[in-house]
């Protein structure tokens, strides 16, 4: 989630159609051979936070594996500085956003600057395109290379809380621009989310995948007395593993649920995830008699991959993702998915799994249409789907926008390539 807080450029933009020279001040050019401190900045994440703090998490050790120096600046409810396994993560006290289910910003600009002089970057990654977009005006004046990574359409949020689409178009255009302008690239982790920069002129994005990982995430994790918590043998179980808020429509899987039971379908649907929606789906599941679990944040990552390994489908509502780790890491686990149509979802799910438009009927069509696909089958199909995206390929990708080192790779383990649509 960002805060699309910077409405003041709505009217920037009066032509866009030719953006050739954004981000210009890096100060690199062509691969640096040498380690690197790569100083990587995020807003809105929270202990409860789900693919944002994996991405980082993994792709921070994944740079200090290739041998730079990641550290990370997140906000907290009080300083810390510890080095973890994805290096120096230094937290900075900053405000509760009130209404975000525990989400917390950088506010203290002056702060923030003063640290970052301190800690002399090579180069500046920053996960948040508007409440640190001032950020890469720092990296300029500091000649630091710096990137922005595009973690969500911004036309797609803003539709999400009820933006028309033509204002939310001009709404996002005129921060994309913005945003394009200020750093030396933008990174996309899909064609998906390149479009709204492509629609702009941009010609400093860069494509670079995230990940998932397919040692922690694997089919042996299911279990059938899991399974038999939560469904009985003639129940489909559905498992939603998200943040519980406006963008990521939730209550889709709960129309969805709806729907199939309406058709005599015996199912129950699993909940992992909170935030600000969850009393309200938690009263509606009960006044409807839904059954419906709710199991708040899961922490325990194998508790977790149980759960996904365990289901028959796996749901992902949400119309502005732009890549989906949850929904990965389910297939990872050979659970197969059925996303919504609006999304990246369809680029990273492939033929391994089922699209839906934005209605609980429609998602209840996908589900049973899936189900329809022999269990084996549709759980092989699901993991060699996975298997496309090791957290190696998306490192590599990553480093590469940064010009940096790549680590070596042994021969015997070849990656899968990366192919949008496609079992790969």
């Amino acid at each position: 989630m960002s805060a699309l807080n910077d409405m003041s450029d709505v009217n920037a933009v009066s032509d866009v159609s030719d953006v050739s020279d954004l981000g210009g001040a890096g100060r690199a050019a062509g691969t640096c051979s040498g380690p690197l401190r790569i100083v990587r900045l995020a807003n809105f994440v929270a202990p409860a936070s789900g693919g944002l703090r994996t991405a980082l998490r993994e792709l921070g050790k994944g740079y200090r594996a290739a041998g730079h120096e990641p550290v990370l600046i997140v906000p907290g409810d009080r300083f810390g500085d510890r080095t973890t396994e994805q290096g120096r993560v230094i937290t900075l006290p900053g405000p509760l956003l009130p209404g975000t289910g525990g989400y917390r910003v950088l506010t203290d600009k002056r702060r923030v600057a003063r640290l970052l002089e301190e800690l002399a970057p090579d180069r500046l990654e920053v996960s948040d395109r508007t409440t640190l977009r001032w950020t890469g005006k720092w990296a300029r004046r500091a000649r630091v290379p710096a990137v922005m990574v595009s973690h969500e359409t911004a036309d797609g949020v803003l539709r999400t809380w009820g933006v028309p689409e033509g204002a939310a178009r001009r709404a996002a255009d005129a921060l994309n621009l913005r945003t394009a302008h200020t750093y030396a690239r933008v990174v996309c982790t899909t064609e998906f989310a390149e479009r709204e920069f492509v629609r702009i002129g941009a010609r400093n994005v860069v494509r670079a995948p995230l990940g998932v990982d397919l040692v922690e995430r694997h089919p042996a994790l299911r279990d059938a007395g899991l399974r038999a918590v939560h469904a009985r043998g003639d129940e489909i179980l559905l498992v939603m593993c998200t943040r519980l808020s406006v963008e990521k429509r939730p209550g889709t899987a709960l129309d969805a649920l709806e729907a199939l039971l309406r058709r005599g379908v015996r199912a129950v649907l699993v909940v992992a995830g909170d935030g600000p929606l969850r009393p309200r789906l938690e009263l509606r599941a009960r006044e409807r008699a839904l059954p419906v679990t709710f199991l708040g944040h899961v922490s325990d990552r194998g508790s977790l991959g149980a759960l996904q390994a365990s289901a028959d489908v796996c749901l992902a509502p949400g119309p502005a993702e732009t890549f989906g780790l949850a929904a990965l890491e389910a297939m990872a686990c050979g659970t197969p998915v059925v996303a919504s149509a609006s999304s990246a979802l369809p680029e990273v799910i492939g033929a391994a799994g089922a699209t839906a438009a934005d209605r609980g009927e429609a998602f209840a069509d996908a589900v049973q249409n899936l189900l329809e696909r022999p269990l084996a089958a549709r759980r092989e199909a699901a993991r060699a789907r996975a298997e496309c995206f090791g957290w190696g390929t998306a490192v590599d990708g990553f480093l590469a926008a940064h010009d940096a080192t790549l680590p070596a790779r042994p021969a015997t383990a070849p990656v899968r390539p990366f192919v949008p649509g496609g079992l790969g």
